[in-house]
């Protein structure tokens, strides 16, 4: 097992889902991980089942959706982390799946802060240290709906569209500095949130048309986080990795 002991990774949504797969998976590799989310007590139970297991994971709170949230929580984890990060994983996401003839300029900012404009942010404040510092690795999280499209969730595809479209256009701009920048988009990812939004009708058709015939679990996304920001990824960049079962083999 390859552990990146001493070294500290920014990971936002990290409280349920592929986010929180991914900080205890990150945590159990040797990372210390800085986690933000709006799930104040979500957080805290995280961190609490943490530290009973001796993972080195702690919790501010965030909303992606209020740049000045963002900019605090910014300074604080690089406060709290010496200044600067080893990894920034931009894992945080969220979409309320309905047809886009139905959805209203309102809809469309929430997802859009969610899924890029925090994203954008945080990692401005975060990547000029990495490039200052010796270099670092960013890792955002965006989906196969960016790739190729989802019905039901046009602006979300948007929105993931364009943070895969940014890891590929950052990438270019600090390679010479060390920093790596690549994505991973998660296929159907059996997640709370994505619980609530499919009935089982719509499950059994998805798990039909996966080659693998299964949804993905958490974790298994989450490995793919924890590789990009190993060693094992340093001539990789701009790079995008669907873990998706067979889903979308094309795009």
């Amino acid at each position: 097992m390859t552990t990146a002991t001493d070294k500290t990774v920014i990971l936002t949504g990290g409280v349920s889902g592929i986010g929180k797969a991914t900080a205890l998976l990150l945590a159990q590799r040797g990372f210390k991980v800085i986690v933000g989310d709006i799930n104040e007590d979500g957080g805290k139970a995280l961190v609490a089942a943490a530290e009973q297991d001796g993972l080195p994971i702690s919790f501010l709170p965030l909303d992606l959706t209020d740049g000045e949230s963002v900019d605090q929580f910014a300074k604080s984890a690089l406060e709290s982390a010496g200044g600067r990060v080893d990894g920034l994983v931009n894992g945080a996401g969220w979409s309320s799946p309905r047809p886009f003839l139905n959805e209203e300029p309102d809809d469309w900012t929430r997802v859009l802060g969610i899924n890029l404009l925090g994203a954008l942010r945080l990692t401005h404040a975060v990547v000029r240290p990495m490039t200052q510092g010796g270099g670092g690795k960013i890792v955002n999280v965006a989906s196969d709906a960016g790739r190729v499209g989802s019905g039901g969730e046009a602006v979300y595809s948007a929105a993931k569209g364009g943070l895969i479209a940014f890891t590929k256009s950052l990438a270019r701009e600090v390679a010479r500095y060390r920093v790596n920048v690549n994505c991973v988009c998660p296929g159907p990812t059996d997640t709370p949130l994505f619980q609530t939004q499919i009935d089982e009708k719509r499950r059994g058709a998805l798990i039909s048309a996966i080659p693998f015939r299964r949804l993905g679990e958490p974790e298994e996304p989450a490995k793919a986080i924890w590789f990009l920001l190993s060693d094992n990824s340093d001539y990789m960049t701009g790079q995008v990795l669907s873990v998706s079962g067979g889903l979308t083999m094309a795009g």
